[in-house]
């Protein structure tokens, strides 16, 4: 590409891209695509955004091809990789000059030039960082803060780079443009001073911005640039600079106030600050350790003294409180079991640690975490007054602790609790004892400490196990606080019932919670508390180890106690609930408590859930937009349809679409619906009395599910198996030959266990419709006998091959025989030979067969083949008759009553079982496998009877000579077993 003449077409063309109109627009960006590749494109790009005079949106866009063009095609290994020349002529271009007026540009420039240095510095760029180096230096102030700034962004590219050799030529870097870095920093720094006490905020502001950058720069240097930074006196004395400049820095914030043009770039540079102490602490713990001293000073002095009054904000608090944190946990300086074990930094560390936090120290700073940290903004109140359920939605906080105040000073407290529980429990507990009693509800600030104090309580409940009565302060004080009912009473009635759910699972005696539980649906019933309580208890309050979380919520359910006369209740309040909340988050909460009422109560719930099966429709529609939210939907109808049995499918009309969009995979949706989808599907099917046409009609998307072979495959299978248990003639019929061409495809590239499940549709088909079954999976049959004759090296697959072959050989043997014709002609084989070799094969594997039920059937299949003239299965005689002795040994048990032997497969008619209080009736599809066991012939035929009444009919067919001499081909103790197992039929 000629630069001089196609610079005019490539603006031309950037103009368009910039355009509004798509029609201008597309095809623009079409062009430039095309030019991406071309040599000469990026100079004409470099050319463009460097010339000033042009449009501001032109150059932007022609700076972002460049850097989207250096991830693509600078590496030399790239497809279309730029030349060396050109790359050689950009390089030296981007360093020219450093006079960018506009800053976003001038930003992008300095992460293009980032970029380049990334892959090219300091081997093909040796030049870059003294070039920057000395434009910093310059007097013209635009020129120098656009190389402190390339400086920058060069320094944060290279200091992030990982592999050994890179690091090491990083901190060769570093010890050559340390003292430079320190000096300007230092230089900068001292004028921003000047200045501010100047009364010079322009000016200041310009060196703060300086002062920033090459303190940005600093960090990453003394971060990443050395492998043993307490080495380096210049490193060691920049980090005890640190702390005199965040002192200064922090008097400035006083000085400028909250108002100040520097205040928030003041207050940048002040996090900047903890931030290198931070990352120094995390990546050089050993190196840190003669900081820990003057770190703990600064920080317990700023956030427990009054130093820190009037100048200290909440961002630096969180930082100063991390910084705490971190040298109380940090794991380099935890001692061994055994002291003298212990290593000579960690020994040091402790010392350290010890010597300062002295029993004074650490009482003031347990009093301080909880009477000033503590306590409830004017914000957090005003946000509660106007929006309870966002203000209790905030709470729930997550990972906030590293970022946000009130979390953070939580985790704080925890950490000293844990670590100095010796003397931070006496100071607790005297806060609690001097809050005994109601508290003034005309003193709000008493109102504040009281909830401040419960909340430590709260938090440090395991902590407390040994050194508080809870179940008394329940009954003596808590209990009362919840039966307050005056307004500004709420904020107390809130945090009792929150701490009482912390303590719950650690020390709550049960015949307790009847009480606490009347209170809790009192409490539920108060709009200022419903959703502070819903969201506690369930948050912060369940224990992973109960049955479920509305244990908490509702404590009758963790218990074994009859909870009848609470559901309506329960279902009633909740329902109010779910109707009245708009966060999607709270409707999420609620209806997972819900979800755990019904899967405690199951079948108990079927009179109370009326009005949230009428709801569930609407709430599924409004929440269209709300993934997650549907997918708490779905959970509920899990547990719903479980609830309901058969009575689920008066839910049909809104439950089948719900679950056809869920599991419809070329709807956006499938990906955040799919898996509860699936299971909504199964237990649908599981609890359906009958098959209806609606079921049939979704089932069509099981194609698409089976193509992705995901870790849903299993559910998928049930799924499958389920349509056969509930109608196989109906279900076979319409899809067996679709689902065929999917399994022969399947077993091509799956897993042994994913044959497995595949080929158990096929087991499961030929035992509830052998005919039917048989004919439909017919392509898979083959396949499955080969295995069989080939001796199939994998046990469980080839266990599931001999139990299909059994299955169509006892209960379709016609379709057996013809099976076996159509092999023997592919195999150019005779029809006899290739049914020696099945019985061969079969008697040799038979141990591969675990199951008693499989085994049964190979014994009854195999005697299936008798009486016979057929001299090769006459050859095979001894292998089958020792076949069904071991069978014989699995199924056969002596009655304790007659003293007779019998065959304990055998199952009487179908009868409801008597079900004792605790125990759930069956579900549909269990019923349906209990009629088919009764026709199975596994289950409803002798097999004693089958041995004895087909050995007894070859007899007759040979003849007692001939017979007698083809039992001689058994082994004697053998016929000896088989005797005995006969004996009196």
């Amino acid at each position: 590409m000629d630069i001089d003449s196609a610079s005019s077409v490539v603006l031309q063309t950037l103009t368009q891209a910039t355009s509004q109109d798509t029609a201008v627009l597309k095809p623009a960006e079409e062009q430039l695509k095309q030019w991406e590749t071309q040599p000469g494109f990026y100079s004409v790009l470099l050319n463009i955004f460097n010339n000033h005079m042009l449009d501001v949106n032109v150059r932007w866009l022609a700076v972002l091809y460049f850097k989207n063009g250096i991830d693509r095609y600078w590496r030399r290994v790239a497809p279309h990789s730029l030349s060396e020349e050109e790359k050689t002529s950009l390089r030296a271009g981007l360093i020219t000059n450093f006079n960018e007026p506009v800053n976003q540009i001038a930003t992008q420039i300095a992460v293009l030039i980032a970029k380049v240095a990334r892959l090219d510095c300091p081997r093909q760029w040796p030049e870059l960082i003294p070039i920057l180096m000395e434009s910093v230096k310059g007097q013209d102030g635009l020129q120098q803060h656009r190389a402190l700034l390339t400086f920058y962004h060069v320094t944060k590219t290279l200091a992030s780079k990982r592999l050994a050799q890179d690091r090491c030529l990083f901190q060769d870097l570093a010890s050559g443009i340390y003292s430079f870095a320190c000096s300007l920093w230092s230089h900068h720094t001292d004028c921003f001073l000047q200045q501010i006490y100047a009364s010079d905020e322009a000016a200041a502001l310009s060196s703060l911005e300086r002062t920033l950058l090459s303190l940005k720069v600093l960090r990453k240097l003394t971060v990443h640039g050395f492998q043993t930074p307490q080495q380096n006196m210049e490193v060691m004395g920049f980090l005890n600079a640190v702390f005199e400049r965040l002192k200064q820095f922090l008097e400035c914030c006083r000085r400028v106030g909250k108002d100040g043009t520097c205040r928030e770039k003041l207050e940048k540079t002040i996090i900047l600050y903890t931030k290198v102490l931070l990352d120094f602490l995390d990546y050089h713990p050993c190196a840190f350790i003669s900081l820990i001293q003057h770190s703990l000073e600064f920080a317990v002095s700023y956030l427990f003294t009054p130093a820190g009054e009037g100048v200290t904000f909440e961002r630096f608090t969180v930082q100063c409180m991390n910084l705490i944190k971190m040298i109380l946990q940090n794991h380099t300086y935890k001692l061994a079991k055994n002291m003298e074990d212990s290593k000579p930094e960690s020994l040091e560390a402790h010392n350290i640690k010890t010597a300062f936090f002295t029993h004074p120290t650490l009482t003031e700073i347990g009093r301080r975490l909880v009477s000033h940290y503590f306590l409830l903004t004017e914000e957090e109140l005003a946000m509660w007054e106007e929006d309870p359920e966002s203000f209790a939605v905030e709470e729930t906080g997550g990972d906030s602790w590293k970022y946000s105040l009130r979390p953070c000073t939580e985790v704080l407290f925890l950490d000293f609790f844990h670590k100095y529980s010796q003397t931070m429990t006496p100071v607790l507990l005297e806060m609690v004892q001097n809050l005994q009693g109601p508290t003034n509800v005309e003193d709000p600030v008493q109102l504040l400490i009281k909830d401040a104090v419960y909340n430590a309580v709260g938090l440090a409940a395991y902590d407390l196990f040994d050194n508080v009565d809870f179940d008394q302060w329940f009954k003596n004080q808590l209990l009362g606080e919840l039966q307050v009912s005056h307004h500004r009473y709420k904020l107390i009635r809130r945090r009792v019932i929150w701490l009482i759910g912390q303590w719950i699972s650690v020390k709550f005696k049960s015949d307790l919670r009847p009480l606490l539980y009347e209170v809790i649906l009192s409490l539920m019933q108060d709009p200022d508390l419903v959703h502070t309580t819903v969201h506690c208890i369930i948050d912060d309050g369940f224990d992973t180890k109960c049955l479920c979380c509305c244990c908490l919520l509702f404590p009758f359910v963790s218990i074994h106690m009859d909870i009848n006369p609470y559901l309506e209740s329960i279902f009633g309040l909740l329902f109010q609930l779910l109707q009245q909340v708009t966060e999607c988050d709270t409707k999420m909460q609620v209806l997972h408590v819900i979800s755990c009422v019904i899967e405690r109560v199951h079948i108990q719930i079927r009179p109370y859930v009326g009005c949230l099966v009428q709801y569930l429709p609407l709430l599924w529609k409004q929440s269209e937009d709300h993934n997650m939210l549907r997918c708490a939907i779905l959970t509920t109808l899990i547990h719903l349809v479980q609830g309901l049995g058969a009575e689920s499918k008066n839910l049909y009309p809104f439950l089948l679409p719900v679950i056809q969009l869920s599991t419809d995979v070329s709807q956006p949706p499938h990906v955040y619906l799919l898996e509860d989808g699936l299971e909504l599907w199964l237990v649908t099917l599981e609890n359906s009395p009958a098959i209806t046409p609606e079921l049939l009609r979704i089932f069509p998307n099981m194609s698409a599910l089976l193509e992705l072979s995901s870790e849903n495959m299993r559910t998928c299978f049930q799924i499958i198996n389920a349509y056969i248990y509930l109608s196989a003639t109906d279900f076979l019929q319409n899809y067996a030959e679709a689902l065929c061409r999917s399994f022969c495809t399947l077993l091509k590239d799956i897993t042994n266990e994913g044959q497995v499940q595949v080929l158990k549709v096929v087991e499961i088909a030929l035992k509830v419709s052998p005919i039917l079954g048989a004919h439909m999976f017919q392509p898979l049959l083959p396949a499955v006998l080969r295995g069989v004759v080939d001796g199939e090296r994998y046990p469980v697959v080839m266990s599931t091959y001999l139990g299909i072959t059994g299955r169509v050989l006892l209960q379709n043997s016609s379709f057996f025989s013809s099976l076996l014709t159509q092999m023997a002609s592919e195999c150019n084989q005779g029809i006899d030979q290739l049914l020696g070799n099945v019985i061969e094969m079969w008697v040799d594997r038979m141990d591969n067969i675990t199951q008693p039920e499989r085994r049964k059937l190979s014994s009854l299949a195999l005697l299936s083949l008798l009486p016979s003239e057929n001299s090769v299965i006459q050859d095979k005689f001894c292998g089958i008759v020792n076949i069904c002795v071991e069978a014989l040994h699995d199924v056969m048990t002596e009655d304790s009553d007659t003293g007779t032997s019998r065959d304990c497969m055998l199952m009487s008619n179908f009868e409801e079982p008597k079900l004792s209080d605790d125990e759930e009736p069956p579900i549909e599809q269990d019923k349906r496998k209990k009629l088919l066991a009764l026709e199975d012939p596994v289950h409803s035929v002798s097999l004693q009877q089958f041995v004895y009444e087909k050995l007894k009919a070859q007899q007759a067919l040979m003849g007692d000579q001939a017979f007698g001499v083809l039992m001689e081909t058994v082994d004697t103790e053998i016929v000896r077993q088989l005797q005995e197992f006969l004996r009196g039929l």
